[in-house]
């Protein structure tokens, strides 16, 4: 590698800088739903998370061919090109985290990358049949299909466990929680991970420090591996509370169901190649989740923010990333411009943090319900047994308008007055 120049050094760092983030922004992906229903304590799940995101980091890289490979034109891409992209990138997990959106760290890095591209070498430059197949169209299918799987399994898991005692299903499900959280963790590594080892593969062919066509070398899966794991041991608190509780009100079963769901796809996509955002995936089995349970509802105006952030990634990426580039492409000292904006964002988003902090000791507490969500349950009677309301109703009643105020005085109308 004589070919390491100081600008394709500043890339490899800014890359892992990148993985770092991926790893805080994406925690709630796989150990949200576990935190927000106790079957482990905060500081634990992110502990195990982290390792098993360094495991899974060794699996496979096929999605880190997609990138350096696949996705943009790897000849006459210059390491400035991947450094503005990385930018974007970074930028845009930063802001998200910050007020508490899971979006997509690889759609970032996917727009960073694709706006810088064409910033530099046109439209051309970007193969848009690797962009549809294994981008978009994953894009908007993984989270559907996660979802129509984690309403399925939540309603079997009901039916499956409707007569048994509950509280011996509650530490039964909350034991298959941990196992299917654990198979998030790992199939995260498999999948985010390999970005990374992409982005900085695809930097190292364009300076020519490696041969086109070359798989990521070892250093390159450990450093990006150790990367990510240490940004998910960090935690992105904001984002787990988020998923966690912003979404909806989730019991161990609708958790198991959630996290299985969203792990088979996360594998699967990684066997195939495809560049999926966990992050879409496990927020569509969330919510799947949520609606699977009798009684359970979606806070849609949570889900509606969140879907909002996830359109505008890609393009928002691509046109800090587009400008990034057009700055680096002045010479030395566009690109020493870029690194100090970068560095001053990231600091003043970080200073912006510490208004209110968010860590292990506040991650559960609970959002108001949305304004969707509170205008059902306002028109909705609650369900009744033949003569009195049910413990099971009262729970439905409960996770169908989640509120921490004392409950108003019952009517003449209301039917818990007829108790």
């Amino acid at each position: 590698m004589e070919n390491f120049s100081l600008i394709l050094a500043i890339v490899v760092i800014t890359a892992l800088a990148f993985d770092f983030t991926n790893g805080f922004h994406d925690t709630a992906n796989a150990m949200a739903t576990t935190i927000s229903t106790g079957a482990l304590k905060p500081k634990i799940a992110v502990a195990m998370s982290a390792a098993l995101n360094l495991v899974g980091a060794f699996l496979s890289v096929e999605v880190a061919n997609t990138i350096s490979k696949g996705l943009v034109d790897e000849n006459g891409i210059r390491p400035e090109v991947i450094f503005a992209a990385l930018v974007g990138a970074i930028l845009w997990n930063l802001v998200t985290w910050l007020v508490g959106l899971p979006s997509s760290s690889s759609h970032a890095l996917m727009g960073g990358l694709i706006g810088a591209t064409v910033a530099s070498a046109g439209f051309g430059a970007v193969h848009g049949d690797v962009l549809v197949t294994k981008v978009l169209l994953p894009a908007v299918a993984a989270p559907v299909v996660a979802g129509l799987a984690a309403a399925l399994s939540t309603r079997l898991s009901y039916t499956l466990s409707k007569n048994a005692e509950e509280e011996a299903t509650r530490k039964g499900y909350r034991a298959g929680q941990i196992a299917s959280a654990g198979l998030v963790s790992l199939a995260h590594g498999t999948n985010d991970a390999q970005k990374t080892m992409g982005i900085i593969t695809l930097a190292l062919i364009a300076g020519g420090a490696i041969a086109p066509g070359s798989n990521p070398p070892t250093w390159v899966i450990l450093s990006a591996g150790l990367a990510i794991a240490l940004g998910t041991y960090i935690g992105g608190w904001r984002i787990i509370r988020t998923m966690g509780t912003g979404l909806t009100d989730l019991q161990p079963q609708q958790g198991f169901a959630a996290q299985t769901s969203a792990a088979t796809a996360i594998l699967a996509s990684s066997h195939l190649g495809f560049s999926l955002s966990t992050t879409h995936v496990v927020s569509g089995s969330v919510m799947g989740a949520g609606l699977g349970r009798k009684g359970g509802t979606v806070r849609w105006s949570t889900a509606t923010r969140m879907m909002v952030a996830w359109v505008l990634t890609l393009p928002a990426a691509a046109l800090v990333g587009a400008l990034a580039e057009s700055v680096t492409d002045l010479g030395d000292w566009g690109t020493a411009v870029v690194a100090v904006f970068l560095v001053a964002s990231s600091a003043t988003i970080w200073k912006l943090s510490r208004r209110e902090v968010v860590d292990s000791s506040n991650v559960v507490a609970e959002e108001p319900a949305g304004v969707v969500t509170t205008a059902i349950a306002a028109v909705t009677p609650p369900p009744a047994g033949p003569a009195t309301v049910t413990g099971q109703v009262m729970d439905d009643l409960t996770a169908t308008i989640p509120s921490p105020s004392p409950a108003p005085a019952a009517t003449a109308t209301d039917p818990a007055a007829t108790v």
